[in-house]
């Protein structure tokens, strides 16, 4: 049986059981291994004080020992159950479902597992004794006492079996919250995007309005720069004359702009990406 405490704290406990029946002198031997301190007490005193109508059926022992089975598994059920509980509870104020803590919420649902895989196990093995029981019972259907531990076997095979639909309830309900969890901070992380997104488009769309007022005047600009220039005179002497030396300008202003549009594209091609952390 596996006890939890919290998310990352848990204890397992071990039943180690081996049971002799002796039909001749109707004495039992029971050897327990890595008992938990707290059981051995109480099967102690049971052990010491049995009913003496009982110790003619060699399996009058197992209810006591299911008795302990199905408290320490009642206990591992809802220690799980709390944690879900606890889990369900926290405040959306506490930001648990925009920043999850998914180790915790994965640590409590592997606990949940290994629970329900013992108490599977427990409800196998009690199968086995009735199933094991009943053919002993054959030659006896009349006797009391053998019908006694039969139904008290049958009542802790029932009790464990309802504990084992808990631990499946607790199972779910961990896995909704953790879905839960992760569709909260899927739609906030798509709900920042489409911020991110239309304030990218609304700066795409200023830069727009500042290209195309840039690219009005641009024409202007150049037509009025190159009249400025000294390769022209507009005296009124000589009319309006050009230099010789106006091939000056597209000698030197040809190629700048060509490297220039080299040098983009090189730096555009080689750069190092952006990487995300």
């Amino acid at each position: 049986m596996k006890h939890l405490e919290g998310p990352a704290r848990y204890h397992w406990y071990k039943l180690n059981v081996f049971v002799r029946w002796n039909k001749s002198t109707n004495q039992t031997i029971v050897l327990l291994f890595e008992t938990p301190p707290d059981i051995v007490p109480r099967l102690l005193e049971q052990l010491g004080t049995p009913d003496s109508n009982v110790l003619q059926c060699p399996f009058w022992f197992y209810p006591l020992l299911l008795g302990e089975v199905a408290r320490l598994q009642e206990s591992a059920v809802w220690g799980i159950r709390d944690q879900v509980r606890a889990i369900e509870k926290r405040s959306w104020a506490q930001g648990l479902h925009l920043d999850p803590d998914y180790r915790d919420l994965h640590d409590i649902a592997r606990h949940a597992i290994h629970v329900s895989e013992t108490l599977d196990v427990a409800v196998q093995t009690i199968e086995r004794m009735l199933s094991r029981h009943k053919e002993l019972m054959r030659p006896l259907p009349s006797e009391n006492r053998w019908q006694a531990i039969h139904s008290d076997i049958q009542f802790f095979e029932s009790f464990i079996s309802s504990l084992r639909c808990r631990s499946a309830s607790n199972e779910k309900r961990l896995l909704n919250e953790i879905q839960l969890s992760f569709n909260t901070a899927a739609q906030y992380n798509a709900s920042t995007s489409v911020k991110i997104g239309l304030a990218t488009q609304s700066d795409s769309d200023t830069m727009k309005s500042i290209a195309f007022v840039t690219l009005t005047f641009l024409p202007p600009t150049f037509v009025s720069a190159i009249f400025s220039m000294s390769f022209f005179d507009f005296s009124a002497d000589s009319g309006w004359a050009i230099s010789d030396k106006f091939w000056l300008y597209w000698a030197f202003a040809v190629p700048t702009t060509v490297l220039t549009a080299v040098a983009w594209v090189f730096l555009r091609r080689f750069r190092t990406p952006v990487t995300w952390q």
